[in-house]
């Protein structure tokens, strides 16, 4: 089984109006997969026991490596909207206006909504997104299972 991931981060001004957007291709990190393979083993294990569900935006321009396990720097994290296709966990997160405002490079996938807590799936480093107090940041992000 192979894991890869692809990430979207659309800035918006005002309603409707595109100010800026980014995509690439994020890295599964090594505690990721093991909270896969621990997710996979439990025989108990419910849909709705699986936490991996949480998005944070960080202003460290680092680049992702498999050893990441966290952000390098955390400006907020929200909880996504689930869905799911054949082969592919979609994520998407709304960062509202006054939230995770300032310079945004790194995106991260996480177990917890607390910040710089819980378990990293993934992570991704892009170009910058300089998110106003009145912007809004959608940022999508699909791990593809094949």
């Amino acid at each position: 089984m192979k894991l890869t991931g692809k990430w979207w981060a659309t800035l918006y001004g005002a309603p409707d109006e595109i100010k800026q957007t980014l995509h690439g291709k994020n890295v599964i990190v090594t505690t990721g997969k093991q909270f896969l393979v621990d997710y996979l083993a439990s025989a108990a294990a419910a849909a709705s026991t699986f936490t991996m569900r949480y998005v944070a935006i960080g202003n460290n321009n680092t680049g992702e490596a498999v050893g990441d396990t966290a952000l390098g720097g955390e400006l907020a994290r929200v909880s996504a909207t689930v869905s799911s296709a054949t082969g592919i966990y979609r994520l998407v997160a709304t960062f509202a206006s006054s939230v995770g405002t300032g310079n945004i490079y790194e995106y991260g996938v996480f177990s917890t909504l607390t910040s710089g807590a819980g378990t990293m799936f993934s992570r991704d480093n892009e170009g910058l997104i300089t998110k106003g107090a009145n912007d809004q940041l959608v940022v999508t992000t699909e791990i593809t299972v094949s």
